[in-house]
């Protein structure tokens, strides 16, 4: 595998579905990568938000926060499983993403904190996540079906995610920004 795409895999790194990614699960998405090591990856996929209201699922955590937002898809593995990505001050049971990003699956001890964690940039509630096996990703992205691209939360938390993917697909350049309008199903064409 290249070096520079070895080096440039981590916590943080974003990676960005490939027009040839046909893969229901991950066609047309962007996964914020929240771990990365000798055990294989794990992500989130920012760009795919369900129709159910935070209040369906966890009445309290939409009372907290003081809004209506829906839960995200975060992946297919474990699809019964919180994740709240978030920004603010670590707690105990939070992992660091990137800088002030953090995931943690504990609702109670997230809205304990003191700190300005709430505006609808700054959290996010996932069911699930992406997950890969040692060496899975690298196979993967050496047949072509991501690009990486370094974090922004200004992305992570974008007001609209149903645009993170056709904007990302713009900056790789004039060969992929046709593909920034195709619908997620090529039969659609």
């Amino acid at each position: 595998m290249d070096r520079k795409v070895e080096a440039a895999l981590g916590k943080g790194v974003m990676l960005v579905a490939m027009p040839t990614l046909l893969d229901p699960n991950f066609r047309q998405t962007v996964v914020l990568l929240c771990e990365y090591g000798p055990q294989g990856a794990m992500g989130l996929v920012l760009n795919r938000p369900t129709t159910v209201p935070l209040s369906t699922i966890y009445p309290e955590a939409a009372e907290r926060y003081g809004r209506e937002e829906p839960v995200f898809v975060g992946g297919p593995v474990q699809t019964d499983a919180l994740m709240i990505l978030y920004q603010g001050q670590s707690i105990p049971t939070a992992h660091r993403v990137s800088g002030d990003v953090h995931i943690t699956g504990d609702l109670h001890r997230l809205q304990t904190l003191q700190g300005p964690v709430g505006s609808d940039r700054e959290i996010r509630f996932y069911l699930g996540y992406a997950g890969w096996a040692p060496g899975q990703l690298e196979m993967e992205l050496r047949a072509g079906a991501w690009r990486l691209l370094p974090w922004d939360p200004k992305i992570v938390f974008q007001e609209d995610p149903l645009r993170i993917w056709p904007h990302l697909m713009q900056t790789l350049g004039q060969e992929w920004a046709v593909y920034a309008e195709m619908p997620p199903d090529p039969r659609l064409n």
